[in-house]
């Protein structure tokens, strides 16, 4: 564009573009890193109640198929919560169409296979937002979405009117006065900070559905959720024995409930079934491998027997020959002591057990020994038995991550006065045949939602919730809480960075 005569004039465009220069230069890394950080904790609030919903959704249309439902009943609040779910999509569509569009704007590209754009250029969303008009079309759809989820019933609105998530109302200005809504949102605004605005609005949208959907679902019951898939546990004391030892299974049967029967049978043999499961204990014969068949059934939902199948292995030693046994499974861990028996069956005067990959020690008794490892892989132990070399390869792992938890809930809805009254968080492993703890070191939580007009950030050290008293006390139904780069240390001694869960309070 070719500058104006008036030198006037020619001196305030200079000064323009010199300004515009500066403010970018002023946009530093930190600033952009902050934003993308803010922005993948709202894309991950947005995923943890799309989730919350699906389950609202599944059960009601889980009471349409219920004879003992008032279907008429069930009909008119299930299609009033497909009406709120179709509202969002639509509006969630067309924001993340803005998103495209505003990242296009900042030079979108793909480079290796992930998107690349100038996250700090301030004229993106300037032009997207006030030259071609978004930002009105947006602040209309927006309002628009809001009278229309009001609309759906009268006592809906009666209920949100006053506290519907989404709204247009720009924030007051420093000077003390308001601006418009475009201007103060999207003008001169980094891409990376206008993308995590979007992302405050569809996250706003989401609450608002999930507060909608949750209240059309309290008008017929409470949410159910139906077991739809079933097998057998199956637990052995060795995989490998010695002619003469005794081999122990323990079976159940997986989704076990206190009302639904079942029943399990080891190789043809019926076992009494205590607390969803039972025993099977066996004396083993003849070298070599052998397969036990555990096979079971439930009385399903819908009343009808589910059968279950599984098959398990073991290995039976030959007496004159060496053998290697672990404690408690086929595998070594990583920051724990690994019990292990070693069979000589030539006498312990003519036997020397060495290992590769870990440190053996001994555990006192004859053949007892304690497995130490520290690297992910392969690791074996050889046993030199009356000059008789035999040689076992064990794999090594690290133990597993724990999961986050707070209160009795790894994530998802949860009562907001329960949340509330929870002094500290904990990382559990589940499922583990170790005694290994893990203890939290920090993790940065992120409120939004109800109650929080803007998402407010705080962080954590150690499993104490006290320096999140402000926020936790400002939580009430319809806020999301989320926790984000959760690390915690080991028994090992490593710190590692676990996923970390979303609440829906309610």
């Amino acid at each position: 564009m070719a500058l104006p005569r008036e030198p006037r004039q020619k001196m305030i465009n200079i000064m323009y573009l010199v300004l515009t220069a500066i403010l970018a230069l002023n946009v530093s890394a930190e600033v952009i890193n902050a934003f993308r950080v803010v922005d993948t904790s709202l894309r991950t609030s947005n995923d943890n109640i799309a989730g919350s919903n699906k389950t609202l959704y599944e059960s009601l249309a889980g009471k349409l198929n219920d004879p003992k439902q008032n279907q008429e009943k069930v009909k008119e609040w299930n299609d009033k919560a497909l009406k709120a779910k179709a509202l969002s999509a639509e509006i969630d569509t067309y924001i993340n169409g803005l998103k495209q569009q505003l990242k296009e704007g900042a030079g979108l590209r793909i480079v290796d296979g992930k998107e690349d754009f100038k996250a700090d250029n301030l004229d993106a969303s300037t032009r997207l937002f006030e030259t071609n008009g978004r930002g009105k079309e947006l602040q209309a759809k927006l309002d628009g979405y809001k009278n229309s989820m009001l609309s759906i019933d009268p006592e809906i609105k009666k209920q949100f009117q006053n506290n519907f998530p989404v709204s247009t109302d720009p924030p007051v200005s420093q000077e003390g006065g308001k601006k418009d809504f475009t201007t103060s949102f999207f003008h001169m605004t980094p891409t990376i900070a206008a993308l995590t605005m979007l992302s405050k609005f569809q996250n706003n949208v989401k609450n608002a559905e999930s507060q909608i959907v949750t209240y059309c679902h309290n008008q017929i019951g409470a949410v159910e959720v139906h077991m739809d898939q079933a097998n057998i546990l199956v637990g052995q004391n060795s995989n490998y024995l010695m002619p003469g030892q005794e081999l122990v299974v323990t079976a159940g049967v997986g989704a076990y409930s206190s009302t639904v029967k079942s029943s399990i049978t080891v190789n043809g043999s019926p076992i009494n079934m205590v607390a969803g499961q039972g025993e099977y204990k066996t004396t083993v014969s003849g070298a070599g491998n052998h397969t036990i068949e555990v096979n079971g059934s439930f009385i399903g939902e819908d009343g009808k027997p589910v059968p279950v199948h599984k098959t398990i292995e073991y290995t039976v030693g030959t007496p004159g020959g060496a053998a290697v046994m672990l404690d408690k499974m086929n595998v070594f861990y990583i920051g724990v002591p690994n019990p292990v028996t070693v069979s000589s069956g030539t006498g312990w005067d003519k036997t020397k057990v060495s290992m590769s990959g870990g440190t053996l020690t001994s555990a006192g008794g004859p053949g007892k020994y304690t497995v130490s490892v520290s690297t992910v892989g392969k690791s074996s132990i050889t046993v030199n038995a009356d000059g008789k070399a035999s040689t076992y390869e064990f794999r090594v792992k690290r133990i597993p991550d724990p999961v986050f938890k707070v209160g009795p809930s790894a994530g998802g809805r949860m009562q907001s006065v329960v949340f509330k009254n929870q002094q500290f968080c904990r990382a559990e492993l589940e499922n583990f045949d170790f005694d290994a703890h893990f203890n939290v070191i920090s993790a940065t939580v992120y409120f939004a939602g109800a109650n929080f007009s803007n998402v407010q950030m705080a962080t954590i050290n150690g499993s104490n919730l006290g320096a999140l008293s402000a926020q936790l006390a400002k939580c009430i139904p319809g806020t999301s809480v989320t926790f984000d780069n959760v690390k915690v240390q080991g028994p090992d001694g490593t710190v590692r960075v676990i996923q970390g869960p979303g609440f829906i309070l309610f």
